[in-house]
């Protein structure tokens, strides 16, 4: 049977630790690290590879481009920090350039994997990486809202003293300050969750900031954001048709069309196989209009 391989491009805190996780997790035979600083790739590979008596048989190597050839999965997390002064905007259009440099090596030896991206505002890469690779849409996928629904999810089990996995609730749109809760599905075991207004704003508020919160004490999000990634691997690689909030371009969902975001979708072996269409309240449909138009507009600015 052929090898399953997954590839990580970028190992800074974020592309480490999901590696890490994937390994711990033995979700691939093989698992290859790529980065600008290969020594670093070097590095964590062999530093992983020095706990394998410990754990399965997941071949680790720090690779070029060229091990993209009969990749099942490449995921990128490489991207660029802002700079002192610098516009958002500006940013975007380098960390945009450095995506478009990234997939047109891994178009040179790769056509038919799946691309799962993590680098923010991920929502803009990967709708920019589905134009650059020409791919079909299902193939190239967002973290989305999966971590924010997690952390939402974990916030209300916090609240109502319930094992988080119980709790079934939904974090959709951007990846960023404009996602909205989808308060109106949100239960446990089917029964609506119950909280005053004020309760609800507070645990969406904290769910929105979580990275701020986190960031301003240690610098950087990375374990969730691992597990996270994970999750989707998991779904592709076991063909399960689990439903998680990716990232993916909607058309005429909600009115929304030709913008990536983070909603419900059912996603297997092909990637993308399906976009719920979830019910909505009006309130929430404007919200989530709201947060289209937000990254239409950023789209707009990097590409004029």
């Amino acid at each position: 049977m052929k090898k399953t391989r997954v590839v990580v491009i970028g190992v800074g805190m974020v592309g480490s630790t999901t590696a890490y996780t994937l390994l711990l997790r033995e979700r691939a035979d093989e698992l290859v690290l790529i980065d600008v600083d290969h020594n670093k790739a070097v590095g964590d590979a062999l530093d992983m590879n020095h706990g394998k008596p410990f754990i399965g048989q997941t071949e680790v190597w720090a690779g070029t481009y060229e091990d993209c050839k009969g990749a099942d999965i490449i995921i990128i997390t490489a991207g660029s920090a802002q700079k002192p002064g610098e516009t958002r905007t500006a940013l975007l259009k380098r960390n945009v350039a450095i995506y478009e440099s990234i997939i047109s090596e891994v178009l040179k030896y790769n056509d038919d994997g799946i691309l799962l991206l993590a680098t923010n505002p991920v929502d803009i890469m990967s709708y920019f990486s589905l134009k650059k690779s020409g791919w079909p849409v299902n193939r190239v996928i967002g973290s989305g809202t999966l971590l924010d629904s997690a952390r939402f999810r974990y916030l209300i089990g916090e609240e109502l003293k319930l094992d988080p996995r119980s709790v079934h609730a939904h974090i959709i749109g951007e990846h960023g300050d404009s996602e909205l809760p989808v308060w109106s599905l949100a239960n446990v075991a089917g029964a609506r969750v119950e909280l005053d207004e004020e309760t609800r704003e507070k645990l969406f508020v904290d769910t929105r900031d979580a990275a701020y919160q986190i960031i301003e004490a240690k610098g950087a999000t990375y374990y969730a954001i691992g597990l996270a990634l994970d999750r989707i691997v998991t779904a592709i690689l076991r063909d399960e048709a689990a439903v998680l909030n990716v990232s993916t371009l909607l058309q005429d969902y909600h009115g929304v069309s030709d913008v990536y975001l983070g909603v419900p979708c059912v996603v297997d072996r092909q990637g993308v196989r399906q976009v719920m269409d979830i019910a909505l309240s009006e309130e929430e449909r404007q919200l989530l209009h709201k947060s289209a138009d937000k990254l239409k507009d950023l789209i707009r600015s990097i590409e004029s």
